[in-house]
């Protein structure tokens, strides 16, 4: 029969509970998933805007302002943007509007991001457009949405976020929420 004095059992009662705390906390770090909330992701967007780009030498196009709305159902986000777009040779001064698309979502490994995959055009309103321009101006809107926010980045992990016991890991599904999306972490 084991005697503990009140001092070993002291001890062995801390050493338990510095145990069962590192138990815990490890699990805490085995983290299967991750949730981000639609203010964490809208936070996130706005500081990678606005966004300047040049087209066919012709169009300067700037999208600023971002706001972000989740599509559960379709398991996709849309993002409206301030639109401007600027042409010296044809427009006497820029013109302003709206630009929406509608995309899924993917994982790109070399980024570390979830990045707009397959954007689709919903709107791009541009007010004073003169009428000839306006099949270009959506043509514009199509090649805007399809090969410069095409792999656009809406979120990027921290390293820390992609370590698991040591260990590197990927994110695996990406679950559109009503208020914000689920990403799930792929395990060694």
């Amino acid at each position: 029969m084991i005697v503990l004095t009140r001092r070993r059992w002291l001890a062995v009662a801390a050493a338990s509970a510095a145990a069962a705390g590192l138990g815990l906390a490890g699990c805490s770090a085995l983290r299967s998933e991750y949730t981000f909330s639609q203010d964490q992701l809208q936070s996130a967007l706005e500081r990678k805007f606005p966004f300047n780009k040049r087209y066919m030498e012709l169009f300067d196009i700037q999208l600023a302002n971002p706001r972000l709305a989740l599509d559960s159902t379709r398991n996709r986000v849309t993002v409206t943007f301030d639109a401007t777009v600027d042409n010296r040779l044809f427009f006497r001064q820029p013109l302003t509007g709206r630009f929406a698309l509608d995309s899924a979502l993917r994982y790109d490994p070399p980024s570390h991001s979830l990045v707009l995959q397959d954007p689709e055009v919903r709107q791009f309103d541009v007010q004073g457009l003169p009428g000839q321009f306006a099949r270009q101006l959506n043509a514009l809107g199509g090649i805007l949405s399809e090969q410069l926010l095409q792999d656009y980045p809406l979120y990027t992990f921290k390293p820390e976020q992609l370590r698991l016991a040591g260990s590197s890991v990927e994110p695996g599904t990406i679950t559109v929420l009503p208020d914000g999306i689920n990403v799930k972490i792929n395990r060694p």
